[in-house]
């Protein structure tokens, strides 16, 4: 278990720290959720960082950082809807669209790597991760400017960081959707079992 992989596993308890933060009843939780979600997301660079600088790279790192992002992004999500941060059956609907794409990709890797075959993350796929980052921290921004902050701000910067975050995640959740269907495309010969064994 070295540092990179340390980092990218470490994902999982920063973000069930961020939800128990997130439900805390106590002034500033809003802040300290976000001060947590900052620093889960600066491991997902971290730990590529890390691995490649001191030639780390390893299956298992390839694979697990895949992973972990997904459960980071999709488990803060999921809090936030339940929540009523996400509001609404559209933001179910879209959420359910981002499930099925993580899904179907994180299926696809196993079979690929039960063939022995092990896909790392595309540049598209990176990508939405961005946008599912960024509209995750304007959103969060918004609960500290509306519970931790209100004499501080003025209401409408809750509100534009808000309406951001909403923006942010409509476009995440087209990104999510486009980059899981060139993925699916890109190594369908995977599921067919056309494939020669070796990754593109």
């Amino acid at each position: 278990m070295n540092l990179p992989n340390i980092l990218t596993l470490s994902r999982i308890p920063i973000l069930f720290g961020v939800v128990a933060f997130l439900y805390a009843p106590f002034s500033g939780a809003s802040t300290v959720a976000f001060v947590l979600f900052v620093i889960g997301a600066l491991t997902d660079w971290a730990d590529g960082y890390y691995a490649r600088k001191q030639g780390l790279v390893s299956n298992f790192g390839k694979l697990m950082d895949a992973l972990t992002d997904k459960v980071f992004m999709v488990g803060l999500f999921i809090s936030l809807l339940v929540l009523g941060v996400l509001p609404g059956i559209w933001s179910l609907f879209m959420l359910l669209l981002i499930l099925s794409r993580e899904f179907l990709i994180t299926g696809l890797r196993l079979v690929a790597a039960s063939s022995g075959i092990v896909l790392g993350a595309e540049k598209s796929g990176k990508h939405k991760t961005v946008s599912q980052m960024v509209s995750a921290i304007l959103l969060l921004l918004s609960l500290v400017v509306h519970n931790d902050l209100p004499n501080l701000f003025p209401e409408i910067v809750g509100k534009v960081l808000y309406w951001g975050g909403l923006g942010f995640f409509v476009l995440a959740t087209v990104l999510t959707v486009s980059s899981g269907t060139m993925y699916m495309v890109k190594y369908w010969s995977i599921f067919t079992g056309e494939s020669d064994g070796k990754s593109e």
